[in-house]
């Protein structure tokens, strides 16, 4: 499988070097920390870990962690990182990942949502499983896509100003497309130190539950569990799903 390509604002280097100033605090996260502490997790794989935010605050409690991003401008940022040097950080999309057997599976944000096709997804799917050891879990959040987030994926609502070493740097969103539930959207920054505009463009699959709980069925994953994401009441849904320790069904291609 041909992994989704990182867009700009995570593989053009001066980018990368702006998401965690305009992305905050990354509240999303609490949740994810908790679930560790609630299973007992003691290895983690955190596919699209991005710049590094999870995999190291994970390392730093001492658990064996892999970073798996496709944007190795993203990779560069995570590598800064407090407790960076605790990660093993692999540069591609699943295809790339060496043998693993992990407690746990994590795709935060939107990464479950780059995956366009069912293809992609099912394919995603399998690896995951197959980096997962027998009763090892997986959780990952995706939008509802009854709540239509992006009708309010507007340079109006989205527009914020940052300022970062070298200068402040604006941005805002706007959607270029819908099709279906594929929505297409466009971020612009514009750098005040030097004039430079950069745009990143973006496509997100949109997914409802019953779909993602059968393609997880599909891909021998079983659904434990589907919880409201804390940070966005009633706009996510975060699955977990658990690999089978025995009696596995037989994965569907």
């Amino acid at each position: 499988m041909t992994a989704p390509e990182a867009d700009p604002v995570f593989a053009d280097p001066r980018l990368a070097e702006l998401y965690d100033a305009f992305d905050g605090p990354r509240t999303d996260l609490v949740a994810y920390r908790a679930l560790v502490e609630e299973l007992g997790v003691r290895s983690v794989l955190d596919v699209g870990c991005g710049t590094g935010e999870l995999a190291c605050s994970l390392a730093a409690r001492g658990l064996d962690v892999v970073g798996l991003d496709p944007a190795r401008a993203s990779l560069d940022v995570a590598r800064r990182k407090p407790h960076a040097d605790r990660v093993r950080w692999v540069h591609g999309g699943v295809a790339a990942l060496p043998p693993l057997q992990v407690d746990l599976v994590t795709m935060t944000g939107n990464v479950a949502q780059v995956f366009l096709t069912d293809e992609e997804w099912a394919a995603a799917l399998r690896a995951v499983r197959a980096a997962l050891r027998p009763g090892g879990r997986f959780v990952f959040e995706s939008r509802r896509p009854e709540r239509r987030a992006w009708q309010e994926w507007t340079p109006e609502r989205s527009a914020a100003r940052v300022d970062v070493p070298g200068g402040a740097v604006r941005t805002e969103v706007a959607v270029t497309a819908v099709r279906g539930l594929l929505v297409s959207f466009r971020w612009t920054f514009r750098f005040e130190a030097d004039g430079a505009v950069l745009t990143s463009d973006s496509t997100l699959r949109f997914r409802g539950r019953a779909e993602l709980a059968a393609s997880l069925t599909a891909a021998g994953l079983e659904v434990e569990d589907v919880r409201d994401a804390p940070d966005r009441p009633g706009a996510e849904g975060v699955f977990l799903a658990r690999r089978p320790d025995r009696g596995e069904p037989e994965i569907r291609r």
